[in-house]
């Protein structure tokens, strides 16, 4: 039996995130520059969108680039942005074709023109596919997420819509720009860091961490399904006692 086949199709986490850490070690190890990993990244994203996707899994978000990524050096930020666009103008078709639908999280008003367009583009063409959902979150950060949220919530407060002893982790939850969707049953993180790095502050509250040593750009579906088997032999107690979840 391979691995796939040993996933429980019924107790899948509905919505995964991951973070897609190493690209920069694995380039360095072969005697490249930083944006060589980045490049040989991308097969690691087709093939765990697919195998995510093949398994009946709702949400794929996957932490892209985050807003303090935009601190590293100018030319890999540049050299990252181009391969962005031109990744997104390729792949578009791909999630059409597989009925994905892409979205996106972030403050991508802070992303170059080209990337803003070549998103909205892929948005568009792909709105109406059920599938999966692939979340891409550029220009993120948990902080940043709870912080527009909180300016939203006072805004609406200083407005009378809403009052401030109403405001309740139903409320915050709506404003978030995860909106809409289930939190993450399950972070991946790549290339064994323990931190979560400032994504999904909020949403990850209850999520099960899978940190595994291995570096972003070798990821691939038989990773993703590890990691699916040791969510599934957790107990998640939320808080309760064993007995109380067998009562």
């Amino acid at each position: 039996m391979n691995l796939k086949e040993k996933v429980d199709l019924g107790n899948l986490p509905k919505h995964i995130a991951v973070i897609m850490d190493g690209n920069g070690r694995w380039a360095k190890k072969r005697g490249g520059l930083r944006i060589f990993g980045h490049q040989n990244a991308i097969e690691a994203v087709r093939s765990t969108v697919e195998g995510a996707a093949e398994l009946g899994v709702e949400y794929l978000t996957l932490y892209a680039f985050s807003t303090e990524n935009w601190s590293r050096p100018v030319e890999e930020v540049s050299a990252l942005m181009t391969l962005l666009v031109s990744t997104i103008r390729k792949e578009a078709a791909t999630l059409t074709k597989n009925n994905i639908r892409l979205q996106t999280i972030g403050n991508t008003a802070s992303l170059p023109k080209a990337c803003q367009r070549e998103l909205m583009e892929a948005m568009e063409i792909t709105k109406d596919n059920t599938r999966m959902t692939l979340v891409l979150a550029l220009s993120y950060s948990g902080r940043w997420d709870i912080t527009q949220a909180m300016q939203r919530i006072a805004g609406e407060v200083a407005h009378g819509s809403i009052k401030a002893d109403e405001v309740n982790e139903s409320v915050v939850a709506r404003h978030l720009s995860t909106a809409g969707m289930p939190d993450p049953e399950l972070l991946i993180r790549t290339s064994g860091e323990q931190r979560i790095s400032n994504f999904l502050l909020w949403q990850l509250a209850y999520t099960e961490l899978y940190i595994t040593e291995l570096l972003w750009p070798d990821f691939r579906k038989e990773h993703l399904y590890e990691a699916i088997l040791s969510y599934q032999r957790r107990e998640r107690r939320f808080g309760k006692t064993s007995e109380q979840l067998t009562k």
